[in-house]
């Protein structure tokens, strides 16, 4: 319908679309999403035409849509908390948890619209004052409830663009679609076959050492990116078909030779969002090193916090922040260290190694991303380092694990795959969807038809399988 349409209906029909695609989930809760496009468009107009109280327009607007995502998000977890500490204190709870039901994709679309709002009250925007453009902005279903989270400087832009572009393009239908066939197979046949063995790992945590222990964080480390990266490609590739330019959502992000450089390839929409908005305005790197170490951390708690509405999640964002914080301090240690043993710096060991090491401190810190608990998760780490159990490398217990020799032989190949796809974005600079689109027509034509046929013999889908359900759905 979108392609038939005159132009001059395509973006109503594309918000339709939209908003009907958001309440097929839970139709009241798209009351949320109006509120908070109605609150940020009218916050736009007033601090554009008002200057003298932007200051107070942008407050305003960021309390009421943060009280929302806090209502709906934490509040449970805040009560939970003050209970426990009353209860300590031998007095009675202040009340029970209300239990509500997340809406999928409130953090992604607040975030969205309340950067539109931070961007106008900057001056590098206008003031949007068609508010059907802005409906859309903030609810264009391909990235509606996993992002990538846009800024307004770009779709906001190509959405009021999109009624005057060419719609059938070539290269656009050809690597979107290539680029939605890949998250497929990310999702359909790796993160969730690989989230079989992970589940059986971390529901058995009293009965595991340590080989099962590394296997489940190296697990759930591929199946975490393997689904949210695939929800990537899915979203990008189905906007680019229609014309819509999303940002990069992911890098290679485990090719990384350092922390730091890791956030600069994961979840990119948000790191950089968390930059722009917390770690500059709180003062970055320009007031001094401790200022510095302090605004890190307090931005990678706030990712962590982000996430849900769990301490482990506030302790995954401490870590990353931890990382980073010591690795600075320990900086010129390593350096002269380096220069002692005269290690050269641009050889491929070198640099495998870094991407070793990164991959083991980002590996440790997913455990308590994953465990649900604090207590699980230490117990977790405990079984890891006090329980050597190499032989299950040899007696076939690893087929005990969820997935027998069939579906480990599946997972390898899935493996090697996105090692594959993983050094072509590495070395090319571009995507899966366009890298294909290049390549000669029976090259095509064989990957689609692996692809197409992988997804539909090896995909885990079925009546008991909830094949439905992304990961960052639940943020």
């Amino acid at each position: 319908m979108y392609f038939i349409l005159p132009g001059i209906l395509r973006k109503p029909w594309l918000l339709a679309a939209s908003y009907f695609f958001y309440m097929c989930w839970r139709p009241e809760y798209v009351l949320l999403i109006l509120f908070s496009t109605v609150a940020t468009y009218a916050a736009g107009l007033v601090i554009e035409k008002y200057p003298k109280h932007k200051k107070t327009a942008l407050a305003a607007v960021i309390i009421m849509n943060l009280a929302v995502l806090f209502f709906f998000k934490y509040f449970d977890f805040a009560l939970s908390n003050l209970n426990s500490v009353l209860s300590k204190l031998h007095i009675q709870a202040v009340s029970k948890p209300f239990d509500l039901l997340l809406p999928v994709g409130i953090s992604f679309y607040t975030f969205q619209s309340l950067g539109y709002a931070v961007d106008v009250y900057r001056g590098d925007i206008k003031a949007e004052r068609n508010f059907l453009d802005y409906a859309l902005f903030v609810s264009f279903f391909p990235q509606l409830v996993a992002g990538p989270i846009e800024r307004s400087g770009s779709l906001l832009k190509q959405v009021k663009e999109s009624s005057k572009k060419r719609l059938w393009t070539y290269d656009g239908i050809v690597s979107g679609l290539g680029l939605m066939l890949w998250g497929y197979f990310m999702k359909m046949c790796i993160a969730d076959r690989v989230s079989i063995l992970v589940d059986t790992v971390f529901n058995n945590v009293h009965a595991i050492g340590t080989v099962e222990a590394a296997a489940g964080a190296a697990g759930f480390s591929l199946q975490i990116y393997a689904d949210f990266a695939g929800y990537s490609a899915i979203a990008i590739g189905a906007a680019r078909m229609m014309g819509f330019s999303l940002m990069e959502n992911f890098n290679a992000p485990y090719f990384a030779q350092s922390i730091a450089e890791f956030w600069h390839r994961w979840h990119i929409s948000l790191s950089t969002w968390f930059r722009d908005y917390v770690y500059i305005p709180l003062g970055g790197n320009r007031k001094g090193r401790i200022r510095k170490y302090i605004n890190l951390m307090i931005t990678f708690l706030t990712s962590g916090l982000w996430h849900g509405a769990s301490w482990c999640y506030v302790f995954w964002g401490g870590l990353h922040g931890l990382y980073q914080i010591i690795g600075d301090i320990l900086k010129p240690v390593r350096e002269k260290l380096l220069d002692m043993f005269r290690v050269d710096r641009e050889t491929f060991s070198f640099r495998l190694g870094r991407c070793f090491i990164t991959c083991l401190l980002a590996g440790f810190a997913w455990i308590f991303f994953r465990a649900g608990s604090m207590k699980l998760a230490f117990e977790y780490v405990k079984r890891m380092v006090t329980r050597f159990d190499p032989w299950v490398l040899f007696d076939e217990s690893m087929f005990k694990w969820g997935l027998d020799r069939r579906e480990m032989g599946i997972l390898f190949m899935g493996i090697l795959l996105i090692l594959a796809v993983s050094v072509i974005r590495e070395v090319k600079k571009i995507d899966i969807g366009i890298f294909l689109m290049k390549q000669n027509l029976w090259f095509r034509w064989v990957v689609y038809i692996f692809l197409i046929t992988a997804v539909l013999v090896w995909g885990e889908y079925g009546v008991d399988f909830d094949s439905a359900q992304f990961i960052y759905f639940n943020f």
